[in-house]
Formats: C-alpha cells, sequence, structure tokens
C-alpha cells in the first residue's frame, strides 16, 4: 500500500485538531512530576490565597497560548527538524499546563474563562508567523520566551513567601522558558523588529490583566 504523504494543509489541520482536543480536555495529565510534589501547602490568607489563584490563572492562560502558539509553528514548519523542536517544547509546556490546573484546583480557583480565545488567537499567530519561514518562526519563540521568562519573573516577586507551592511550579517554567528561548535562538532565530515587539508585549498586558480575573 502506497504511502500517502500529508501536504502543508493537511499538517496545519492535524496540528490544529490534536491540539484542540488536548486543550478541550478537562483534566491536563502532565508526563512529568509536578514541582510542586513533596511540598507542603501553607495556610494562606483570603488576600494571599486570592493573589496566588490570579497569577496561577494567568500563567494557565499563558500556557493555553503556548499550546496555540508551538502547534501553530509546528503545523506549518517547513523542517522536520524545527517541527520536531517545536513539538517538544509544546509538549513540555502542557506539563506547565497541567501543573498551574492542579494549583488552581488546590486553590479552590478555576482557570481563565477566556481559555478556548487564548489557544485560537496564539495559534493563528503561529501559524501565520511561521509561514514566513522558520527563521522567523524561530525569531518569534525567542523574543516570547524573553517575554515569558520577565512576566515570571515578576510573578515569583509577588507571589506569597509562604506558597512555596506555586513558588516551586513557576521557578520551574521559567527555567525551561529560558531553555526553549536559547534553542530557537540556537537553530538560527531572527531578530523581530521592533514594532513586532512592541505588539507582542501588548497583546500579553491585555491577556495578563484580562485572565487575572476572568
Amino acid at each position: 500500500m502506497q504511502e500517502r504523504h500529508l501536504s502543508a494543509i493537511d499538517h496545519l489541520f492535524v496540528g490544529l485538531d490534536s491540539a484542540l482536543r488536548g486543550i478541550s480536555s478537562q483534566t491536563i495529565r502532565p508526563a512529568r512530576n509536578n514541582p510542586a510534589n513533596g511540598i507542603p501547602d501553607a495556610v494562606l490568607s483570603p488576600a494571599e490565597r486570592e493573589l496566588s489563584a490570579g497569577l496561577m490563572r494567568v500563567n494557565h492562560a499563558g500556557e493555553v497560548a503556548a499550546q496555540g502558539l508551538y502547534q501553530g509553528h509546528a503545523a506549518v514548519a517547513r523542517s522536520g527538524s524545527i517541527a520536531a523542536q517545536m513539538q517538544s517544547a509544546a509538549d513540555e509546556e502542557r506539563d506547565h499546563l497541567g501543573w498551574c490546573e492542579q494549583r488552581l484546583a488546590e486553590l479552590d480557583a478555576a482557570p481563565s474563562r477566556l481559555r478556548p480565545f487564548w489557544y485560537a488567537g496564539a495559534f493563528a499567530i503561529g501559524a501565520t508567523s511561521g509561514v514566513l519561514g522558520d527563521r522567523w518562526s524561530l525569531g518569534f519563540v525567542e523574543e516570547t520566551e524573553r517575554q515569558v521568562e520577565e512576566h515570571l519573573t515578576t510573578h515569583l516577586g509577588r507571589l506569597p513567601a509562604s506558597d512555596a507551592r506555586s513558588r516551586a511550579i513557576v521557578e520551574q517554567m521559567r527555567i525551561e522558558e529560558q531553555q526553549h528561548g536559547a534553542k530557537a535562538s540556537a537553530a538560527g532565530a531572527r531578530k523581530l523588529p521592533r514594532i513586532a515587539v512592541r505588539m507582542m508585549r501588548v497583546a500579553a498586558r491585555v491577556m495578563t490583566l484580562t485572565s487575572y480575573r476572568i
């Protein structure tokens, strides 16, 4: 039987279908152990619990967007090795998503209700930038991860000092976001125009402010 080779459009729809099925799942099961395992949960005041829940909701929304972004890039990547790199990063981001979801449940908080919107928008951005070529796609990933690392560093400064479980998750996420950015750079990422960087910051700001409460 002759093997059928998938076209670029085929890859796009396969990637979209796979990712949507994963994102729509009620529970994300991480492939790796949660960094917070073994860390006792602290007794947080109502204000501290609200702050931790809001920040972890933002992080969860960011990881939903990361799934869309990497799946979009992988779906249109021209190089098989780049597609594999994008998919590997997406798998790690999926663990991040599951960890954030678990922590939100522990804090008796729900994820952002705009979850499908964050995913769809990020997938469209990833696929669109990927069409321009793998080096531009990698440049977008490198800049995204740089901004995410800054964002997570800010969260480590804002999370209650006693909330060691949330802090452990965010710290591991920050380490791996650094690695994703470094790998994109090493693979030949192109530097994005300043206007693109500014637009990314504005979009991230909108998502952060919205997902904190909705």
